[in-house]
Formats: structure tokens, C-alpha cells, sequence
């Protein structure tokens, strides 16, 4: 015979499995005027479960229970062009600064490259 946990269990991760599917990590497109819009969700979980055998005068009785938490947030959009120019549109900031100074840094030094003063020899 089966413990009781597991009963507990398998039901709370059939719960979790129906709530959390491919569909919620990539969405279902959204098609206007020749553009095809994707979302793109990060999806977060936590699951958490235990129980105890109670030992009483009568029987052996069991006490347990289970719980989980979801979080889906938007992180990006795919978007595919009627001519198939396909682009990544990210949402929210750049993770950490040093991220943003990377990615920054080309355009900065093409900047500096222009602002150089040009060598009188070469006059």
C-alpha cells in the first residue's frame, strides 16, 4: 500500500503540470497586418510538501499537506515581419551594470574614433 505522501504529492504536481505548459513559456502568436507577434514568459516554481505518521492510542493516523507557488513573467517577444525579418525584443533592463557598459562599449569607441583630432602631419 501506497503512503500517504505520495498521494499528497502526486497530486499537487499534476496541479503544477496543469497550470505550466509549453504554451506558457512560449505563447500562442498573435497575427495583425502581415506581423507575427511571439511571447516569450519565464516561468518560475516552488514546491513544497511533507506529513508526519501520528502514532495514537486508536491507530496509526497520518498528517501531511503540500504547496506551490508560480510566477510567470513576460521576457521578451519574438517578432516575425511579412517580408521574414525575424527580431528578439527583449523586455526590462540589462541584468547587471557591467552588462550595460558592454554593450555600450562599441558605439563608445566609434564615438572617441570621431572626436580625434586630426594629425597636422597628414595636412
Amino acid at each position: 500500500m501506497a503512503h500517504p505522501i505520495e498521494g499528497i504529492m502526486g497530486v499537487s504536481m499534476e496541479k503544477i503540470r496543469e497550470m505550466v505548459d509549453v504554451n506558457t513559456i512560449i505563447g500562442e502568436p498573435i497575427t495583425a497586418e502581415g506581423t507575427t507577434i511571439i511571447p516569450v514568459s519565464k516561468v518560475s516554481f516552488g514546491f513544497a510538501s511533507g506529513g508526519s505518521d501520528l502514532p495514537t492510542a486508536v491507530s496509526e493516523k497520518f498528517a501531511g499537506g503540500s504547496g506551490a507557488g508560480v510566477t510567470v513573467k513576460p521576457v521578451a517577444f519574438i517578432i516575425i515581419k511579412e517580408d521574414g525579418d525575424v527580431e528578439l525584443k527583449e523586455l526590462g533592463g540589462k541584468t547587471s551594470p557591467v552588462e550595460g557598459v558592454m554593450d555600450a562599449l562599441p558605439g563608445l569607441i566609434d564615438k572617441l574614433k570621431g572626436m580625434k583630432k586630426p594629425d597636422k602631419t597628414e595636412e
